[in-house]
């Protein structure tokens, strides 16, 4: 089919393109607007290395620490994410959730080339997000002195109260419906005309029997 052809059926049945559309973007937007709860984000970020600094006289020793605990900074970030801090956190919380629930909720991304571990906590409700972080890091500090015997997670600062949700984002999910519901609708509507075999015009009969046509009989309404 040419590209004119496409566009002949598009223009057909674009009433039905257009339903099929704003239906997409209408269910997208009640959807994300009215049943999907929020989800609030908090982050928080810890050092890792020793909190002391030292004269010139150790330059290469804080260098060599420096490279050490780069590399030991994912080693810090799975334990963040471990069983053993989870079950720290909601002990000291008293939080009402198993060990599994709070991992779902926890993630640590290592910052790349630097000390920096970054602990981030989702939840549904926005104090609850930063009062999780904030134990979090706290938790990884302890253990980890428990376990490596040694202090080497540094906190920064506290985590901030999530100013808007993190999820869902309805703008961004009602375009996509709107796309989707395009992309959908128009090919719903090029099918339909592919499973269309009937004849109703002077080009279908050209197109089907491969030859022109001589002459056309007008309808004429009786009065």
């Amino acid at each position: 089919m040419e590209i004119t052809n496409y566009i002949n059926i598009i223009k057909k049945r674009l009433l039905l393109i257009i339903f099929v559309t704003l239906t997409f973007t209408l269910i997208s937007a009640i959807v994300s607007y009215f049943f999907i709860k929020p989800t609030y984000k908090a982050n928080i970020s810890v050092i890792i290395g020793k909190g002391e600094t030292t004269t010139n006289t150790a330059v290469t020793e804080n260098y060599n620490d420096l490279l050490m605990y780069q590399n030991s900074v994912k080693t810090y970030a799975a334990l963040a994410t471990s069983r053993k801090v989870a079950d720290d956190v909601i002990s000291k919380l008293n939080l009402n959730m198993d060990t599994a629930t709070l991992i779902s909720m926890i993630s640590a991304t290592p910052n790349a080339n630097t000390e920096f571990l970054t602990l981030t906590v989702k939840a549904k409700d926005k104090e609850t997000s930063v009062k999780i972080a904030n134990q979090l890091a706290q938790s990884l500090k302890e253990v980890s002195q428990s376990i490596k015997k040694q202090d080497s997670v540094n906190l920064v600062d506290d985590a901030q109260l999530p100013t808007q949700p993190d999820s869902p984002k309805p703008k961004l999910n009602i375009v996509i419906a709107f796309f989707l519901g395009l992309m959908v609708s128009v090919g719903v509507v090029l099918l339909l005309e592919y499973l269309d075999n009937t004849v109703k015009t002077q080009e279908d009969i050209e197109s089907l029997l491969g030859i022109p046509t001589i002459g056309l009989i007008p309808i004429i309404d009786k009065k």
